[in-house]
């Protein structure tokens, strides 16, 4: 399969990520990350159990996937139990904003141009109008208030950090990303356990969590990882911002909301900075 399919796949399981995880927005944060985290990592079972390098990384690289995959899902499923869910998605999708704002800081050799400042601007025009619009649809949804944009803009932080921090620790196996998903999920449990109340998932909650596992948080994170290693990263990198897209329209159908001129307008400059800024060299 060509890189821009594989590409393609990650990006389309990756938009049913908010609408899942509003789906389940009933179920303590840290118990949803850990189950859909080891469900996630199911797939590279049979080639640890063939072969055990399979997972061998070492210590920084291990600390830095449970960085990304951890904290960037914990975040976002936060974020849209305590913000107007559409808005909190848009916000969050400042991450390839932010990879192109950081990438000179975290990557040497790279340069913050005049044009990456604008399309950073344009991105967080956008995030401010998705915030102002909020307060069309904080009314509708039990619990929203401006705090839970914040969890939401560390997300996006934190997956820009972890994207661009994977090109400066050694090269790792496909597989080895099953690994991050288990320990990961071990974490998140513990955190249950020590810091939630427990719940008894019904039928349809062990479904939606099996599918949040298998698909955003488990088959993306593969396919993205075998693109990234076939493919021009900064052609696949211009495909992500189909992301937002998807995940903000697929959003609004399964929240029943209209297309305000608001979340019409935040969704326009978000997208149009990000691929402004990746055409900054």
């Amino acid at each position: 399969m060509s890189a821009t399919l594989l590409a393609l796949a990650a990006i389309a399981l990756w938009a049913t990520l908010a609408s899942l995880g509003t789906a389940l927005s009933h179920l303590p944060p840290f118990l949803l990350t850990g189950l859909a985290l080891i469900i996630g990592s199911i797939p590279s079972w049979p080639l640890v159990l063939r072969d055990r390098s399979a997972w061998n990384v070492p210590p920084r690289t291990l600390a830095l996937g449970i960085y990304g995959l951890f904290g960037f899902h914990f975040l976002l499923f936060i974020a849209l139990r305590h913000a107007p869910p559409v808005e909190a998605n848009l916000v969050n999708y400042l991450w390839p904003l932010f990879m192109v704002v950081l990438a000179p800081a975290l990557l040497p050799g790279l340069s913050l141009r005049p044009l990456h400042l604008v399309a950073a601007l344009l991105g967080f025009t956008g995030a401010a109008i998705a915030i102002l619009g909020a307060r069309e649809g904080a009314a509708s949804v039990p619990g929203a208030s401006a705090w839970g944009f914040l969890p939401a803009l560390g997300s996006a932080f934190i997956w820009a950090s972890y994207s661009l921090w994977t090109k400066r620790v050694p090269a790792f196996p496909t597989s080895a990303i099953g690994l991050f998903g288990v320990v990961s999920g071990v974490l998140s449990l513990a955190c249950h356990a020590l810091l939630e109340t427990s719940v008894v998932l019904s039928v349809q909650d062990w479904l939606l969590v099996a599918l949040c596992g298998l698909g955003p948080l488990g088959a993306a994170f593969f396919v993205w990882d075998m693109a990234l290693k076939r493919g021009d990263a900064r052609q696949i990198g211009i495909l992500s911002y189909l992301t937002p897209l998807g995940s903000t329209a697929l959003l609004l159908a399964v929240t029943g909301r209209p297309l305000t001129w608001s979340i019409g307008l935040a969704a326009g400059l978000i997208i149009s900075a990000a691929v402004m800024g990746t055409r900054a060299r």
